[in-house]
């Protein structure tokens, strides 16, 4: 652990280790909330990882709060709910496919399918009337610049409303879908409108933003693993540990959300101030070699593979095995449909993007 100078030029905890970031995941002293916002370390423009004034109304209910909206979100993603999609998942997974067939090479992996699936896959869940999709995508992207401050807090404002419109709407005009949850549970006094939009703008960004990130990563490595991509289409057992490497094998993300220590905090010979900003960085945790023999080797195979891609402990991502179905869908057919792919330009061209919160590449062109 050491300290930092984030983007915007505040001071902060960087978690590289894995033992100290599960730690840190299961210690309630460290919340998404400062008790002052005003005060708190930014670690980047963006009001959307940065929204810690917007968040929770009230700092000190954060984890009565948080414990009641795992509960019900954890029946809106329930396995019963993600079996009925899987089928859904795998049908929109052959479509981009088709489509891209039909479009020929060179094509651009991340237009053609890491962007569009786990876009259409958290808008049908969340119930966002398609004729209103591409406003609410919009918002999301541009809450996401890490760059420009006002800009992304006036696309999170938009996107919070927006999210309680709809809310209103779905009380009256309920459906099956997770929209229509929160309504409810809104009804029944559950939760707060304003718990409800907060919930409801997260799960579109996490749905949305980090899934297509991990797809992106997910292709590339099997893309410059020739061994490893064989294996998978000679054995397709393998799929499932394939999925948890490439989860763990995500080289953006995880730098970007900032967590305050409510008490003082002691870990090894550090001492985590009150207040103090802490980033647990999952890529590092991730390839820490305390943990993972050989951490920045691509195994399929790598079994134990304990990652914290999706957190740890009460930070554990509800939408998990949405996350999993929709890589398994993508990883059980690209190579399939596809057994030549290649990359089009050599990997050194490949250009990161420059917004860390949004991470991946800027675009990943393929032939066949």
């Amino acid at each position: 652990m050491s300290r930092f100078r984030t983007m915007v030029g505040d001071e902060a905890w960087m978690v590289t280790r894995f033992d100290e970031a599960k730690r840190l995941f299961t210690d309630s002293r460290l919340t998404r909330s400062h008790p002052d916002p005003e005060k708190a370390a930014k670690v980047t423009n963006s009001a959307l990882v940065d929204g810690s004034d917007w968040e929770y109304e009230d700092y000190q209910s954060e984890l009565h709060n948080e414990a009641a909206m795992r509960v019900l979100l954890s029946k809106s993603f329930s396995a019963k709910r993600m079996a009925a999609l899987k089928p859904w998942i795998e049908g929109l997974t052959d479509e981009l496919l088709t489509a891209m067939a039909e479009h020929g090479p060179p094509v651009d992996l991340i237009e053609a399918l890491a962007g569009p699936l786990p876009t259409l896959v958290i808008f049908e869940l969340l119930g966002v009337p398609r004729a209103e999709r591409e406003r609410f995508r919009k918002w999301s992207v541009r809450g996401a610049d890490a760059a420009d401050a006002r800009g992304s807090r006036a696309a999170m404002e938009n996107l919070f409303a927006g999210m309680g419109e709809l809310l209103e709407r779905k009380r009256t005009e309920p459906a099956q879908d997770v929209l229509s949850d929160l309504a409810a549970a809104c009804t029944s006094g559950a939760l707060t409108m304003f718990e409800a939009s907060t919930m409801a703008s997260g799960l579109l960004f996490a749905g949305n933003g980090t899934t297509v990130d991990v797809i992106q990563w997910g292709a590339l490595h099997l893309l410059t693993n020739p061994d490893q991509r064989e294996a998978l289409r000679r054995d397709p057992s393998l799929l499932e540990s394939a999925v948890e490497e490439i989860l763990r094998r995500r080289m953006t993300g995880g730098d970007t959300l900032a967590h305050y220590a409510g008490a003082d905090i002691e870990i090894g010979d550090v001492t985590i101030r009150t207040g103090d900003a802490v980033v647990i960085n999952f890529v590092g945790a991730n390839h820490d070699p305390r943990v993972f023999s050989r951490p920045d080797r691509f195994d399929i195979t790598r079994k134990p593979n304990p990652h914290l891609a999706f957190g740890y402990g009460r930070h554990l991502c509800v939408g998990r095995s949405l996350a999993r179905g929709e890589l398994r869908a993508v990883f059980g057919k690209l190579f399939e449909r596809f057994p030549t792919l290649r990359l089009a330009i050599p990997v050194n061209q490949l250009r990161p993007h420059d917004n860390p919160i949004v991470g991946g590449l800027c675009e990943l062109p393929v032939a066949w």
